[in-house]
């Protein structure tokens, strides 16, 4: 297995090519759900360009160190949204998918909590790997060699709040 390393301006660029992809499909849906953490800034990106309620479902199925575990998957009790009602053509969107097994187990929650409200659920991401159960609607890259992507943010994970402020001080102490 290989790595894919990301930057910040290739991100971007991936989320905005998701984008085009959708638009050109002609779908137009009316909610965006993002899995949360990974689907949070294309789902931010996506509610901008296409001016379409954004709800958050939290879900959590990667741990231990650097986080490269893949565990069982929890979920959220419920969604983060701000409108009344979920829509009815939704479009559920994630960074990657990886084994398939949280985009899969995401539509089933959907359905189960949701089901009365939506018609139809479409999916997004930015990378499919070759070994993913469940293929998106839309997505970017196809990865046959599902390599481990290391994404801009990232780092992140691997810092506190105190290493965070010892960088800032150290920084602050060379611009001097």
């Amino acid at each position: 297995m290989s790595d894919l390393h990301v930057s910040w301006t290739d991100y971007h660029h991936k989320i905005e090519q998701l984008a085009l992809k959708i638009y050109d499909s002609g779908w137009e849906f009316n909610q965006i759900v993002c899995l949360a953490k990974g689907g949070l800034r294309i789902g931010d990106i996506l509610c901008r360009l296409s001016d379409q309620p954004l709800a958050i479902l939290s879900t959590s199925s990667y741990g231990g160190a650097g986080n490269r575990l893949r565990g069982s998957i929890t979920f959220s009790h419920d969604l983060s949204m701000t409108t009344a009602n979920l829509g009815n053509r939704v479009l559920l969107v994630d960074d990657l998918v990886d084994s398939g097994q949280s985009l899969k187990r995401s539509i089933s929650w959907l359905e189960h909590k949701y089901g009365f409200y939506i018609d139809e659920i479409r999916t997004a991401a930015l990378w499919r790997k070759e070994c993913s159960i469940i293929e998106p609607d839309y997505y970017v890259d196809y990865l046959a060699d599902n390599p481990w992507i290391h994404q801009p943010f990232e780092k992140y994970e691997d810092m506190t709040l105190a290493d965070l402020a010892k960088q800032h001080q150290t920084e602050a102490v060379l611009e001097h």
